[in-house]
């Protein structure tokens, strides 16, 4: 087939192979991006089958026909008016001898044929009968386009008799496929092969045996638009995607420097990676609406997938936020891992991550694997990086992957696939970065999950975006990902398969660092045999140390101080802690740094908080109260304290609700609820406001301690 077709013909790389092999096959099977709008030349943007009509025209067909599997006919979409590709074909096949009134109208007055794609009635022409004998003359080139064609059977795995029969006479017929003459206006004439074009979701939506080594049969997968397809649309349709007075008035600064232009539609070009023509139109269109100037073209992509416009990552004062950032007053002691951390988020923020690699716009914003010993504050940093960037410490998803160590386990992380249990709810993972796409992912213990999980994460870490099991895409390119583990603390003994620890609280960091760092790349070279999952993390293992002699006071006092401010905030009861306990629990702690940050905390529940409470509980301690602890015992095998208790003379009394009266149940239940519209005002009437209360005055009035005795509710309103 030789396409007399415009030079200004899109380079499609699916076109090329469709015309390249026309010339040898009969029946071809597009899948992939069917449901995409492809630009044509002179005719604009068209459906695929509109595209394929077009393409076959212009090369000499005369005899185009779509089969509409919905209305279950044959019809000629473009040629409503004077159907001649159906006039075609029923003279080439002669339909009139099998049935006189084999061309009508339907209800909206076009012409078809009818025929059903399968008919239990042996006397029924079908729709694989007139194909079959559309493939097989020779007076006009013929072609029948059938779209949707994923849902012509219900199951290609377990056929019908009636759908077995179509597919083998199609199969049949398009061994026999014929070629016939066709003459151009200029007088040349040229063989065109009869053919049949399936358009499909997916190839296996039709019956494995009918394609499967079918030398006839040419299946051609059509992708998403490349990079120079991107470049070429945004290039042709560039002045569309802004209003014209806003084109004009941006254009005089972009034509004296051009290469900051150049910058603007690369990194356009980069995000829409993965993204259709239909989408690319459909940004252009959002862009246009919304009045967006040139500079802020990129963050349309943002608009389209995500729904906002003010990405977290470009906030205004997010640069002076990190500059001010103090990590150490959440996590203690980890001055080398914190220093590196917040490098990768700087480069996060500048825009330069992956930088070195060609589709560095669609990666995550980050990757960090925190290693180390347990409680030494890696998941408190993760939290700690989302309060930095997105104010809350809740964007910080955790996926603890112990859950996750079963073969199986991939599809709850992604969703199972369709038909199998589970399928309707999709993946957590991608459920939450759908929700939630300015976050940071946490993985806890990355080593702990199953190794088909971790093959995932290669295409997240490359691609920055995942397709779950509905077949929807969710896009990681404003997360930054985080794994954390304890690989290189403990080592396995080969021949008993227990662990031993490897490094102790009582080395230097460096050593530590090099065990911890030897250990993560022993696992995955070695052990898992998987190198290129470092690759891809690269030099971002931060190295967390051991919690200190020196750091583990501050964080035993940091806690201590914690519990003494929450008491006299919420129970307005004050402890004091005597110097003896303090040294006490120090003692405790620091034969107990193996468990980090968490074992301290440990500590002070067992030895300091469990007590206490008692203490509190057993002798109904009130509020005003003051404690004073004054020694610990701890030679006994429990804690027992030694405490002086002064107990207020002026505690603040809780309001009496007890004596309001109960309104009678029918009168309540007649009375309008107060409208909201006109405000919050539900008061007394207006004519009536002597006996108004007003908590705010009551408690204003008595919030000093050093007042009188503040009244119960009921003398305050004699009063």
């Amino acid at each position: 087939m030789s396409a007399d077709l415009n030079k200004n013909t899109p380079n499609l790389k699916w076109q090329r192979e469709f015309e390249l092999f026309a010339k040898v096959n009969s029946v071809f099977i597009l899948e992939g991006n069917v449901f995409d709008k492809f630009i044509y030349p002179t005719k604009g943007s068209l459906s695929l089958s509109d595209y394929i009509y077009c393409l076959l025209k212009d090369c000499g067909y005369d005899s185009i026909v779509n089969y509409d599997i919905v209305a279950k006919g044959f019809y000629c979409q473009r040629e409503k008016a004077k159907p001649l590709s159906l006039l075609n074909l029923i003279e080439s096949t002669e339909l009139k001898k099998l049935d006189g009134n084999i061309c009508c109208r339907d209800q909206e007055d076009n012409y078809c044929i009818k025929a059903p794609f399968i008919s239990a009635n042996p006397k029924t022409i079908t729709a694989p009968c007139i194909i079959a004998k559309g493939l097989k003359q020779n007076k006009h080139p013929f072609a029948v386009i059938i779209d949707l064609a994923s849902h012509l059977i219900n199951n290609a795995g377990n056929i019908l008799p009636e759908e077995n029969e179509a597919f083998t006479s199609l199969l049949k017929s398009g061994l026999e496929a014929r070629s016939a003459k066709s003459t151009s206006k200029q007088g040349n004439s040229k063989l065109l092969n009869n053919m049949v074009v399936f358009i499909v979701n997916k190839i296996n939506d039709l019956p494995p045996w009918f394609y499967l080594n079918n030398p006839s049969i040419k299946t051609i997968r059509i992708d998403t638009p490349s990079l120079n397809e991107r470049v070429q649309f945004v290039d042709d349709y560039f002045n569309g995607f802004f209003k014209p007075d806003i084109y004009e008035k941006d254009m005089e600064y972009y034509n004296k420097y051009p290469e900051e232009l150049k910058k603007i539609k690369d990194k356009f070009v980069g995000l829409t990676e993965g993204f259709s023509f239909r989408e690319l139109n459909s940004l252009r269109q959002l862009c246009f609406l919304n009045g967006f100037r040139i500079p802020k073209l990129p963050n349309i992509v943002d608009l389209y997938r995500f729904g906002i416009t003010e990405n977290p990552w470009q906030s205004e004062d997010l640069h002076n936020r990190v500059k001010q950032y103090d990590f150490s007053k959440r996590v203690k002691g980890q001055s080398v891992a914190l220093n590196k951390t917040k490098e990768v988020i700087k480069r996060a923020i500048s825009g330069l991550s992956g930088i070195q690699h060609s589709s560095s716009h669609s990666k995550p914003k980050g990757v960090l694997f925190f290693a180390g010993p347990t409680g030494t504050g890696k998941t408190e940093t993760a939290k700690a990086i989302a309060e930095l960037i997105f104010r809350d410490e809740k964007n910080c998803i955790r996926f603890d992957m112990s859950e996750f160590s079963q073969p199986h386990s991939d599809q709850r992380l992604l969703g199972a696939p369709p038909g199998y249990v589970g399928y309707e709810a999709g993946g957590q993972l991608t459920n939450a970065v759908h929700d939630h796409p300015f976050s940071i992912l946490l993985f806890d213990e990355i080593e702990k999950a199953h190794s088909s999980i971790l093959d995932k994460f290669l295409q997240l870490l490359e691609d920055g975006r995942m397709t779950d099991g509905q077949g929807r895409t969710v896009y990681f390119s404003e997360c930054i990902i985080i794994f954390t583990s304890n690989l290189g603390i403990t080592e396995e003994d080969p021949q008993t398969k227990i662990k031993k620890v490897k490094i102790t609280p009582d080395k230097p960091y460096k050593e530590v660092e090099k065990s911890v760092k030897e250990g993560v790349a022993d696992y995955f070279k070695y052990k898992l045999g998987r190198p290129e999952i470092l690759n891809r993390i690269g030099d971002n293992i931060v190295v967390f140390d051991f919690i200190r002699p020196e750091i583990a006071e501050q964080i035993l006092m940091s806690q201590l101080n914690k519990i003494s401010s929450n008491l006299s905030v919420e129970k307005n009861i004050t402890v004091k802690i005597n110097s003896n306990v303090i040294e006490t629990l120090k003692e405790i702690v620091l034969k107990n740094l193996e468990n980090g940050g968490r074992g301290i905390g440990n500590v002070v529940e067992s030895y300091f908080v469990n007590p206490l409470s008692s203490y509190i509980f057993d002798n109904d301690i009130q509020n005003g109260a003051v404690i004073d602890i004054k020694g610990i015992d701890i030679t006994s095998g429990t804690t027992k304290f030694i405490f002086e208790t002064i107990v207020s003379a002026n505690p603040i009394p809780k309001p009496d609700l007890t004596n309001i009266p109960n309104n009678d149940k029918e009168e309540s239940m007649n009375q309008d609820v107060p409208d909201l519209s006109s405000g919050f005002d539900v008061g007394a009437s207006e004519t009536d406001t002597s006996d108004e209360f007003s908590f705010d005055e009551y408690f204003g009035k008595y919030e000093d301690q050093k007042t009188d005795i503040p009244p119960t509710v009921d003398e305050y309103l004699k009063k």
